[in-house]
């Protein structure tokens, strides 16, 4: 693979690939998936599965809520910020937050959206 043919933080060429399972008994697939490899300390990246969701609970999101007013964010609506949805992600995938911070702002914007909708999406 060429270097110039890799995913940069510069980089928008990105989709999202979202499905969900027509029985409910079966987990919501989401995934953050990169038409282009991302590469972030060394790892290459071609998707990020976030199905983890699923399995967050009420005490799971007041840990992150935490955790963003120690940091210094306290918006109103602190699961709407981009700053709950990298701090979710890292949560749910075990990555560490400063992957979702290096994402470019398109994959930033594409993750905050996932996160949110998955939230407040209704069952």
């Amino acid at each position: 693979m060429a270097k110039d043919e890799l995913l940069t933080n510069e980089d928008d060429n990105l989709e999202i690939v979202e499905s969900t399972s027509e029985k409910q008994d079966e987990p919501v697939e989401v995934i953050l998936k990169f038409k282009k490899p991302f590469v972030f300390e060394g790892v290459t990246y071609n998707e990020i599965d976030l199905s983890a969701l699923e399995n967050i609970t009420g005490e799971d999101m007041i840990q992150v809520n935490r955790r963003l007013t120690a940091d210094g964010c306290a918006p109103l609506l602190q699961e709407m910020s981009l700053e709950y949805a990298q701090m979710m992600a890292a949560q749910v995938t075990g990555m560490p937050i400063e992957l979702f911070k290096a994402l470019p702002a398109k994959a930033s914007m594409k993750l905050k959206n996932i996160v949110t909708n998955f939230i407040y999406g209704e069952e």
